[in-house]
């Protein structure tokens, strides 16, 4: 017991000596830290600012679910309104409301056509959370039907798109709507999906007088229920929607509670700010390199120091230990800069921009969050910063010294690697184990560590080749060459300084061009110009033909459509099924189906045998492959989906691949003929022009709303370009994080050339004594920070597109096009930024006098 005690304070002893020494040193202040901390404080202020500001949005949506939901329970059905005996079920159960939504097409009295999101709603509209209008007016009085028109409140882009003012009248349908208010905000927006066109709002009865309302039309009815105040919990919620299920199993609606109003936007925020945090902790691993650079050159500083320490009998346990007491205080103190920056966050965000945000944000310190970041930082800084420390313990004191002028390469000890390999575990373990998609951070993980190994290649390679090339007679040329490869070069530092952050900036600026071609340049060859939607069944025909005769030559295209939704497989529940996360999508709401005896195009049959044209046997259905794979389904496994309030059996028959990029009609889902016999629906069709233009566009839109006013008319183009207006907001988001990694890289890159201004200045001396000139020598560095840089401008362009490639064709499933301009713009900025920093810290090695350097080495 007493040897026990007696260790344990030799142990207590050694820490507080340790502690004590490290804080002393300390005390002449943080010279050569400012990168170290810098790039901890940035890592950690990315994550912590993402996470924060995620964790307050989550918060906000929690909060406010019941009002962006519109109620305490959300039943929605596609298609098809409730029936009697579903309506009193909810009724009985509380305060309902009612709305409606689909697409439309809106003309104004001079014949101009704009789609719009036409929304239907009731007297109880809305129960919870408040309608915006402008000007300020009771929403019953907007709506109500007088002189001939219903009301309509309708979004500012469509008087803008129109040339409309307040007052005016425009038709849709059979219906007359008068514009007497804007719709500037909806409680309830948030729980829609991204629309095509501007919100257009009116009555319940408004939507009937249009005559929209036909079998199979593409109405989406909601179904709103609020709990009396006095049992308004979870709970209640919960046993509410079991009671639903249980009672009208058959019903098909899709159930959303306050928990989950917008479950779409969840799992969007939720893997961008997982996207983001990798972002950040990208930023934290290249500012490791600088926290490596600055403890070694640290420890090279404090030779004279360490020596004296072991001259007095200090073990290298203590000078080790005392060197790590300095490296954690001194992550600890950037960390703590970078929680500070980043908890403050979402206070700027609702400070500055709290009236603009479509999102509920409620501004909060999260402590989960920031010791999660705090932690980030701090085992960053060990991963990175052990190696060099363990390199002190072996070194004897006259090798310290010796170290100046020959110095010893020597790997640490096994035990400061095994803790070195601990603390990485560590790492890895957060970064993948609370991660969103666990399979998207362990490819960054392993992704990060191919990288590093590959920077450590380059350089290597580099120093190699320039070691191997013919003596050139140019001296400036010769002595750059030399540079690079002889003892003590920056070439290893410059390298791994630069090439992740130039990897990741690729990266971004590849996928940015990429998404950029998708949904804002030219259409793929072949693709649609336009959509029709809700064409009646016994209207398809004439109206196939009436395309054929408006727009000759181009290709038309005609589809059966109805709705649904998955409601199980295998004989499990579809709640039950446990899909892969590239497939559950399939699973959270109705789907469009359609039935045919050919296989459609763009399909190519991959497993079994299509049905043929004239098949009469059971329900088929056809699937594809990737979705099916998700759902661990295989050919002769039953699907029942539920379509109209009828479920519907159909063994699978056969597996597809899909071309998604042609952009024209395609489903998950096709069904053998006979599958819904009976059933009302409408069509869906395309019109593929030879050579589009925007004047004849505007007049097939005109004519098919002449003679087919139920039908609405979708541009591909003009659909592409809204939901490429949502992707570029995205991709600025992410442009901004990868600032983050960028000046990083910057950051460790300056601290590198400052770790070796020294040499540089006992270089630059002893060659201007042996008669070498200023310009000389200025050429001569800016050659040999010229071939570094392009050289590891040259990696981060192949890596980086690599890694854009795989993102975009194997997570987007999108098609990539190398961008060469954007390629060339960061080769360009490296050489730049390389040749820069090294040359403002070579003028600085210049200006110091001979006689002065000399006396002192």
């Amino acid at each position: 017991m007493s040897i026990a005690s007696e260790a344990a304070d030799r142990g207590s002893r050694a820490s507080s000596l340790a502690l004590r020494y490290a804080l002393r040193e300390l005390r002449g202040g943080l010279r050569g830290f400012y990168v170290f901390i810098a790039c901890i404080a940035l890592g950690v202020m990315a994550i912590a600012g993402v996470g924060s500001v995620a964790a307050s949005l989550s918060e906000g949506l929690a909060r406010e679910g019941r009002t962006l939901l519109g109620g305490d329970v959300a039943f929605s059905l596609i298609q098809r309104e409730a029936k009697p005996d579903e309506i009193a079920f909810l009724r009985s159960r509380g305060d309902v409301s009612v709305a409606a939504t689909l697409r439309v097409m809106a003309r104004s009295a001079d014949g101009r056509l704009a789609l719009v999101e036409l929304k239907a709603v009731d007297g109880n509209y809305p129960m919870l959370g408040e309608l915006t209008l402008d000007p300020e007016l009771p929403i019953a009085d907007v709506l109500a039907e007088r002189d001939g028109a219903f009301g309509a409140a309708v979004d500012s882009t469509l008087l803008a798109r129109l040339d409309l003012k307040l007052g005016d009248r425009v038709t849709i349908g059979s219906a007359s709507f008068q514009i007497r208010s804007v719709d500037s905000a909806e409680p309830d927006k948030l729980a829609g999906n991204v629309g095509l066109g501007p919100r257009f709002l009116v009555s319940e009865a408004g939507l009937r007088a249009t005559g929209l309302l036909q079998p199979g039309s593409l109405v989406r009815w909601i179904y709103r229920l609020k709990l009396p105040d006095n049992a308004a919990t979870d709970r209640a919620a919960t046993a509410l929607i079991d009671s639903a299920r249980s009672a009208l199993p058959a019903a098909g609606w899709e159930i959303r509670s306050r928990g989950n109003a917008s479950p779409q936007l969840e799992r969007t925020i939720s893997r961008f700010t997982q996207f983001l945090t990798l972002v950040g902790l990208a930023a934290l691993l290249v500012g490791g390199v600088g926290v490596a650079n600055a403890v070694k050159s640290h420890i090279d500083r404090r030779r004279d120091v360490i020596a004296s320490f072991k001259a007095l009998g200090a073990t290298g346990r203590d000078v080790f230990t005392i060197y790590l007491t300095q490296v954690v205080v001194l992550a600890g103190i950037g960390s703590v800069i970078g929680l500070a920056a980043g908890a403050a966050l979402p206070f700027v965000i609702v400070g500055l921009f709290g009236k603009l945000l479509p999102l509920p944000v409620i501004p909060a310190l999260h402590a989960d969050e920031l010791a999660l970041s705090f932690i980030y930082g701090l085992l960053t800084a060990l991963a990175f910063g052990l190696w060099p420390l363990g390199r002190v313990h072996d070194v004897p004191v006259a090798a310290l010294f010796r170290d100046e002028v020959a110095p010893e390469w020597h790997r640490p000890r096994w035990s400061y690697l095994a803790l070195m390999a601990v603390v990485i575990a560590l790492l890895i373990a957060v970064a993948i184990g609370l991660a969103y998609d666990k399979r998207v951070a362990a490819v960054f993980v392993v992704s990060s560590a191919a990288v590093f190994a590959l920077l450590r290649g380059v350089a290597a390679g580099l120093m190699a080749l320039a070691r191997r090339l013919p003596r050139s007679r140019i001296t400036m040329l010769r002595l750059a060459i030399a540079n690079i490869y002889r003892p003590g070069a920056l070439t290893p530092s410059v390298v791994m300084s630069l090439g992740l952050g130039l990897a990741v900036l690729v990266t971004i600026t590849q996928i940015d061009g990429n998404l950029r071609r998708q949904f804002l340049a030219a259409l793929p060859d072949r693709a649609p110009s336009f959509y029709f939607i809700d064409i009646p069944t016994t209207e398809a025909d004439r109206f196939a033909a009436f395309l054929k005769q408006t727009a000759p030559g181009s290709t038309v295209e005609d589809v059966p459509m109805l709705r649904g939704r998955i409601a199980a497989a295998r004989g499990v529940k579809a709640e039950d099924l446990k899909a892969s996360q590239d497939s559950e999508w399939v699973l959270q709401s109705d789907r469009g189906l359609t039935y045919t005896g050919e296989i459609p195009k763009g399909s190519k049959i991959v497993e079994g045998e299509w049905w043929g044209p004239d098949y009469s046997g059971p329900p088929l259905v056809s699937m594809e492959k990737k979705i099916a794979d998700g759902l661990k389904l295989k050919i002769g496994d039953e699907i029942v989906v539920n379509v109209l309030g009828r479920d519907i059996s159909a063994k699978i028959a056969n597996l597809r691949n899909i071309d998604w990029q042609g952009l024209g009609i395609n489903f998950v889902l096709v069904f053998s003929p006979n599958a819904f016999k009976g059933a009302p629906h409408s069509h869906v069709a395309t019109l593929t022009e030879t050579h589009p233009d925007a004047a004849g566009d505007a007049r097939i839109i005109k004519q098919v709303a002449d003679a087919f006013p139920t039908v609405t008319s979708v541009r591909v183009r003009e659909a592409l370009e809204t939901i490429g207006s949502v992707v570029t907001n995205l991709v600025m988001a992410i442009r901004g994080a990868s600032a983050v990694t960028l000046i990083s890289a910057i950051l460790v890159l300056s601290g590198a050339l400052a770790a070796g201004h020294r040499h540089r200045v006992y270089d630059a001396v002893i060659l201007k004594t042996l008669g070498a000139t200023r310009a000389r020598l200025l050429g001569a560095y800016a050659l040999e920070y010229l071939m570094i840089g392009f050289a590891t401008a040259v990696f981060g362009v192949i890596a980086g597109s690599i890694a854009a490639w795989l993102i975009v064709t194997r997570l987007m499933t999108l098609s990539f096009i190398w961008q060469a301009g954007s390629a060339a713009g960061v080769v360009v900025a490296a050489l730049i930024v390389t040749v820069g920093l090294g040359l403002a810290g070579t003028l600085l090695a210049l200006n110091q006098k001979p006689a002065t350097v000399l006396r002192n080495l």
